[in-house]
């Protein structure tokens, strides 16, 4: 069996990324026991570069919208909400380059992720 890898023009490390997550998931609590998830695939683009991290926060924030969406008269939580699922989602595809585009567009920190046992 043959395991070697061809990179060419592009690292390891972006397509290594892209295939590992597939997808990621924006959820949200908007309401006591009301739970809304979406799932953003982003496989086909290019995380290795700014097109591509670009196209993938797009995604994210489209799908953030989609589901936080609120009834009338509450933006507040909307927005609270959008920024919750956006930041989560960031911290979990944890590539570099997407948050320090987060970082830029909107001026804050995605949350950590830490792992237990």
């Amino acid at each position: 069996m043959n395991s070697t890898i061809k990179t060419g023009k592009h690292s390891i490390v972006g397509y290594a990324s892209a295939m590992a997550l597939a997808c990621v998931l924006v959820a949200f609590n908007a309401q006591a026991g009301d739970s809304r998830s979406e799932t953003v695939k982003f496989s086909d683009l290019n995380l290795s570069n700014p097109a591509g991290v670009e196209a993938l926060y797009g995604r994210i924030h489209a799908a953030a919208s989609r589901v936080c969406r609120q009834p009338a008269g509450e933006l507040a939580a909307e927005r609270s909400c959008m920024t919750k699922a956006e930041g989560e989602a960031i911290a979990k595809v944890n590539v570099p380059l997407l948050t320090a585009f987060y970082q830029k567009k909107t001026g804050s920190q995605p949350p950590t992720i830490t792992a237990s046992r």
